[in-house]
């Protein structure tokens, strides 16, 4: 072969290996925005399906006017259940077990997380006495959790999600299991009260759906303020894997896992607004905690929150939502001061 005809073939092959590099890129894209279309159309369904808007409830009555994700401050609550479709645990008979506060700020694209104890001893209004906020989903489901959570934290509740046991564990499973710390040696039921189903020791591991949940409910090795410290943990796992680039190919099992096992008045559209807190990385979240102490005092045991620790946290999540300082407790104290000087001089006459 001569040096004109070898020249010709290198160049031929050379282009020919060009079209086939360029074929190929342009079938990823291709097959890449096919799927991205299909997960959008396919995460919008599952919205849908899960949509549920609260009766008596288009928005928080400690609001003037409506919210939107994309534009406001907002908060959500997260509402884990004890029930699931193995547990079979009628409607009447459950509870919350997990509370956690989320305020999402929209100027710097920050979180704030504060965890109820399930135990906390608070006003259930739908009740019209105190009890377990734990108790207050018996009553009217979410709606009658969420008038008690204002109640107790002072700001508005805009959004809810509601998810049950068989939710938390596949969403968990979906993403391949998260990476978690576990504080100490444990041996814990499973989802389906099996005793000591769960044997997890201490360390930083990968977690799967049932062992995530195990650690997230486990009340018998530290306390309540413990246990809503490892909900934020497990929840900032979460969404640090959803966030992660590995999980874009598991999206598609993330939104069949959430199934029927969740509902929430969040519409797909305001689910759209939330890839704004992302588009930097992973979001500045915060994790807050209400001091408190056991009580037994009335032969039932209940959670009774420090004054001063959840007036401080009610001050911090009311600043990230951008509303103004809640005076009613202060105006009270001072009502208080001015009948007991009042009595102190009549008593002095």
């Amino acid at each position: 072969m001569n040096r004109k005809n070898y020249r010709k073939t290198k160049s031929s092959r050379k282009r020919t290996t060009i079209k086939v590099l360029l074929t190929l890129a342009i079938s990823l894209l291709i097959c890449g925005s096919a799927y991205g279309i299909y997960l959008v159309k396919k995460a919008e369904n599952a919205a849908n399906l899960a949509f549920q808007q609260l009766e008596d409830r288009e928005m928080s009555e400690l609001r003037e006017e409506q919210v939107e994700p994309l534009h406001d401050d907002i908060s959500i609550l997260f509402i884990g259940v004890d029930n699931s479709a193995k547990r079979g645990a009628a409607a009447s008979n459950t509870r919350s077990d997990a509370l956690v506060l989320a305020t999402l700020n929209n100027a710097d694209k920050s979180v704030k997380l504060v965890s109820i104890p399930r135990d906390t001893y608070t006003l259930i209004p739908d009740a019209g006495y105190e009890d377990k906020i734990t108790h207050a989903y018996g009553f009217n489901g979410p709606s009658s959790t969420i008038e008690a959570v204002e109640e107790l934290l002072a700001v508005p509740v805009d959004y809810y999600v509601n998810m049950n046991f068989d939710a938390f564990i596949d969403v968990v499973d979906a993403l391949g299991g998260i990476t978690a710390e576990v504080p100490y040696d444990l041996k814990e039921q499973d989802e389906n009260d099996k005793k000591n189903a769960i044997v997890l020791e201490k360390g930083v591991q990968n977690l799967n759906g049932s062992e995530a949940l195990a650690l997230a409910r486990t009340r018998h090795y530290d306390n309540d303020i413990e246990r809503g410290k490892r909900q934020q943990m497990i929840l900032q796992a979460i969404m640090d894997k959803a966030l992660s680039a590995g999980s874009i190919t598991k999206y598609d099992d993330v939104i069949e896992a959430v199934g029927d096992n969740m509902k929430t008045n969040l519409s797909f559209q305001d689910m759209q607004a939330f890839f704004e807190y992302a588009k930097g990385g992973k979001p500045d979240v915060e994790t807050l905690t209400v001091e408190g102490y056991d009580d037994m005092s009335t032969g039932i045991y209940y959670w009774q929150l420090n004054e001063e620790s959840l007036v401080e946290v009610q001050d911090i999540l009311r600043s990230h939502l951008g509303l103004q300082p809640d005076t009613s407790s202060l105006s009270d104290n001072g009502d208080t001061e001015l009948a007991e000087n009042q009595q102190s001089n009549e008593t002095s006459q």
